[in-house]
């Protein structure tokens, strides 16, 4: 398989991607670049970091099959085309969650203490103790968590050592157990997250359902002189609606991402922290630590590694989330054309495989295949399946309700 690498890649990684195959490098490829050197390559897989994949480059050659964004989020990668061609889009969940946490943790310190304003000061040959010398501190101080995924998590173990009171609103995240080993006291809802908190941090994904998610009306919740930290992705906050409430004097913020940001590693761009003093920014650097960036190389080998050799997807995020209302489980001998004739048999009766499997035992003479999918298969047809000579059993699993 070919792999095109349109963005920054370790070269250990680049190195032992091409013992398994060929390997293109080109971090220079932008969104319009990279419909014609997918096209010209003929690649296999893509693995892009910040580079935009839209539908132009999905149908640009019919060999492309993956796109692996090596990170987590995928709001720069057009799900649709890559779903509608059959094309494998997957990620990095997890690995850049120290590294964004360990930011997120810097922005607060750094704003509690005015360091971005002092340090420019002393730069500038003024010592100004008497200005700087004066701070809230944190211990203590209510720390609110929307979103409680992975890297939220990390920033509530980094928290929860400075001596901190952790709230969390994420309505994805299924029981107490979680949030009691971390020490977390989940809330009901994010209005309520949000009057009771000094200090917020947002770790959710972008998404139709997060745009705007913290607005004017949400950040008029907080209490005076609280601290907004957005280190997800730019769009799940308003950007004038806080821009607002820090001109007003209300509340501070640290950001490192925005709404409508550089596509590019290096352009001009008039942030929020332009005009702001009560604004410390970062120009989305959250994930950008040699430990982060070693750890998704490493993810990406694996996800390819498995895709050539066995067909597995890692972290596909472009699968259709259907209900399996039943799994037909076969046991049979592993002869040439007996799954063959179980799918000829479920065509001829309109039933849709949704998924399948089929694994081997020890010895090479018997196997299990696991097939799924909604409609229930009539008696005559579960009987057809019965009395095929080379199949053991047949079992028919009805999902729970």
């Amino acid at each position: 398989m070919l792999v095109l690498i349109a963005d920054k890649f370790p070269t250990q990684g680049r190195d032992i991607l091409a013992r398994t195959g060929e390997v293109v490098y080109r971090p220079e490829l932008g969104e319009a670049d990279l419909p014609a050197a997918i096209a010209e390559t003929r690649a296999d897989i893509l693995v892009v970091r910040s580079t935009v994949v839209n539908a132009a480059a999905m149908q640009a050659s019919a060999n492309l099959s993956l796109v692996i964004r090596a990170g987590a989020g995928v709001n720069t990668i057009d799900l649709k085309a890559a779903s509608a061609r059959g094309i494998f889009v997957a990620n990095c969940p997890g690995k850049n969650a120290i590294a964004v946490a360990e930011l997120t943790m810097g922005l607060l310190l750094a704003l509690d203490r005015r360091i971005v304003d002092a340090t420019l000061e002393l730069r500038q040959g003024t010592w100004n103790k008497g200005k700087f010398g004066k701070a809230r501190g944190i211990k203590g101080q209510t720390l609110g968590l929307v979103g409680f995924g992975v890297i939220a998590r990390e920033v509530a173990v980094r928290a929860r050592a400075f001596g901190m009171k952790l709230l969390a609103y994420d309505p994805q995240i299924p029981g107490p157990e979680l949030y009691e080993h971390l020490g977390v006291t989940p809330q009901p809802s994010l209005a309520d997250l949000l009057c009771a908190a000094d200090v917020v941090s947002v770790h959710v994904p972008f998404n139709k359902a997060t745009h705007h998610l913290i607005g004017a009306e949400q950040l008029a919740l907080l209490r005076p002189g609280s601290i907004v930290l957005h280190t997800s992705r730019g769009g799940v906050v308003d950007d004038a609606a806080l821009a607002a409430a820090v001109r007003s004097g209300q509340l501070r913020a640290g950001l490192d991402v925005f709404e409508g940001e550089p596509a590019d590693s290096k352009a001009s761009y008039k942030s929020l922290a332009a005009e702001l003093p009560d604004i410390y920014a970062t120009p989305h650097i959250g994930a950008s630590t040699e430990q982060a960036e070693a750890a998704i190389a490493e993810e990406v080998l694996r996800i390819v590694h498995d895709y050539a050799a066995h067909g597995v997807v890692h972290h596909s995020v472009n699968l259709a989330d259907r209900s399996t209302r039943y799994s037909l489980v076969i046991r049979h001998l592993d002869h040439v054309g007996v799954l063959a004739g179980v799918l000829t048999a479920l065509r001829e009766e309109q039933v849709n495989v949704q998924n399948m499997s089929n694994i081997i035992f020890a010895g090479g003479q018997a196997a299990c295949a696991t097939i799924t999918f909604e409609q229930e298969p009539t008696p005559a047809l579960l009987q057809r399946l019965r009395d095929h000579a080379s199949i053991l059993a047949v079992e028919l699993r009805a999902a729970r309700a």
